[in-house]
């Protein structure tokens, strides 16, 4: 399945692995790029510029195919040594970056010097013109059904899509509630040249995170989630638990951030990881969880997804059958 973002980035198939704080391991992008698509390292994910250069050379070990690190780029309570971050990925010979949460601009030029390619994930269209224009080589679209941050706009990606793609020229991923083939054929039939899956490869064999999280995400529902620090315009879209829910309940009563700190530590959601407690704090899911019934390796996954695309957008030529697909394990 070749499109815009295959040639672009030198994979076999449309599909990139979201850039997941504690999950985006070594272990989890080799394995994506082994199958066919493009795995990607959190770069703040490790403690230091020298982590992220020893986790990018530990999956170099597991792969030659092209890899991605995510450089996000929120303010944050430490300060990050951004310089030092981006060395590490272009000296340890990464293809590609996905820059997110603020103006890629400091970053771009350094990365397009030295040969990276750079995407910028985004919530709206206005941010894809913008990041468009200070050059970078493709975009990623989040619509508000994803995992994480899905901007303030709460437009989902069924409206954002079409017009991203009038929007701007360069390549346009489709990121948030995509997990099966049928959704990469829609964000085909959308204008998108691929998808980004985030929630989808959490639950896989490679993925770094504990069994029994991989678990409660195929137990979820798509109603399984909270969208929590809505009243401060910093909205996340969580598991819901507990923890996610007295966010909300305490926000929603007029609380402040201080109220919340304690709550929403990020200490407290890698432990959730880590412990394999889905109550331990708050973690990230997107209503994908839904789609999602299975725990298989991802090249399974990958493949599954895009001979199940080939087959639907097949089918559009026969109503009967797109009307009542055979139904499959996603």
């Amino acid at each position: 399945m070749k499109t815009r973002i295959t040639d672009l980035l030198g994979i076999e198939h449309p599909v990139v692995q979201g850039g997941m704080q504690w999950v985006a391991t070594a272990d989890l992008a080799a394995a994506v790029s082994e199958g066919g698509g493009l795995g990607m390292i959190s770069a703040l994910t490790q403690e230091t510029s020298e982590d992220l250069a020893r986790e990018i050379a530990r999956a170099r070990k597991m792969t030659d195919k092209p890899l991605g690190v995510n450089l996000t780029i929120l303010p944050s309570v430490r300060e990050t040594p951004f310089e030092e971050y981006r060395k590490a990925i272009i000296d340890g010979g990464v293809t590609v970056v996905e820059t997110a949460g603020a103006n890629p601009g400091p970053h771009v030029e350094d990365f397009l010097r030295h040969g990276v390619k750079v995407i910028h994930k985004c919530t709206s269209v206005r941010h894809a013109v913008k990041a468009a224009a200070l050059g970078v080589d493709a975009v990623t679209i989040d619509g508000f059904e994803c995992a994480g941050h899905p901007g303030e706009d709460e437009i989902p990606g069924l409206v954002l899509l079409p017009i991203a793609r009038r929007a701007v020229d360069v390549p346009v991923l489709a990121c948030g509630g995509y997990a099966d083939g049928r959704g990469l054929a829609a964000a085909l039939a959308l204008g998108a040249d691929g998808v980004t899956m985030g929630t989808r490869f959490m639950c896989t064999l490679e993925s770094p995170i504990h069994p029994a999280i991989k678990h409660a995400i195929v137990e979820a529902s798509e109603r399984d989630t909270e969208l929590i620090l809505r009243p401060l315009r910093n909205t996340s879209r969580v598991y819901s638990n507990g923890v996610s829910r007295e966010v909300v309940s305490r926000l929603e009563a007029g609380g402040t951030f201080e109220d919340v700190r304690e709550l929403v530590l990020g200490t407290r959601g890698r432990r959730v990881y880590l412990d394999g407690d889905p109550e331990a704090g708050v973690w990230t899911a997107g209503a994908s969880m839904g789609l999602i019934h299975d725990v298989p390796g991802c090249a399974e996954v990958i493949a599954r997804i895009v001979a199940e695309a080939h087959s639907t957008l097949a089918d559009l030529g026969n109503p009967d059958e797109a009307a009542h697909p055979t139904a499959g394990g996603n």
